[in-house]
């Protein structure tokens, strides 16, 4: 399975992060040990939303679109949980 994920940040909840895995659990191991520049200094993150895809182009395709204005929208409406 393809994943797409949004992250919460405990320590800054206002920072989200959307990625793409295929390993779920390992990747957020990563994230909270630091090992993504990105996510680092906003550690420690919780998983809030992911979705499986059993195509690889497809799973890509929807974590560009969420990092898009559209999809940035429809994150926040459909897949987020009650923002800060």
């Amino acid at each position: 399975m393809f994943y797409v994920y949004l992250l919460r940040s405990e320590s800054s909840p206002a920072q989200v992060y959307i990625g793409y895995t295929e390993d779920l659990r390992q990747r957020l191991k990563e994230h909270n040990s630091g090992k993504s520049p990105h996510t680092s200094q906003y550690k420690p993150w919780i998983l809030e939303t992911y979705l499986a895809f059993s195509d690889r182009n497809q799973a890509q395709d929807f974590e560009r679109y969420l990092k898009t204005g559209s999809g940035i929208a429809f994150a926040n409406k459909r897949l987020r949980s009650s923002a800060p």
